[in-house]
């Protein structure tokens, strides 16, 4: 879709929306990488959250410029859910990671 632009906008607004959708995954597999420390786990999902939100407002904008008889609305919830996801994540990492098991006996 992004590269579906006008021209002009290849650059600017095509290349920032690629850039935050793709910053989602890495985002999450970096902080996966440093698991072993909570608060860098929490930080790096934080900003795959916050790259999210930014995904989400550069495609709403582009479908209100240049989609709006095609429409991004599909797309636009399904990086709403996706947010609300990580945002589950961070919130299970938060509370329960790395936490002991305990067995009742």
């Amino acid at each position: 879709m992004s590269l579906n632009l006008p021209k002009y906008e290849l650059y600017e607004q095509g290349s920032q929306v690629r850039r935050s959708t793709k910053s989602i995954k890495d985002n999450i597999a970096e902080g996966y990488g440093r698991r072993r420390y909570k608060d860098e786990f929490i930080r790096f999902l934080i900003f795959a959250h916050s790259s999210c939100d930014e995904a989400i407002s550069q495609l709403t904008m582009i479908n209100e410029l240049y989609f709006e008889n095609i429409g991004l609305k599909d797309k636009i919830q399904e990086y709403e859910l996706l947010g609300a996801k990580i945002n589950k994540f961070i919130q299970y990492v938060e509370t329960s990671w790395n936490k002991p098991v305990t067995h009742n006996s």
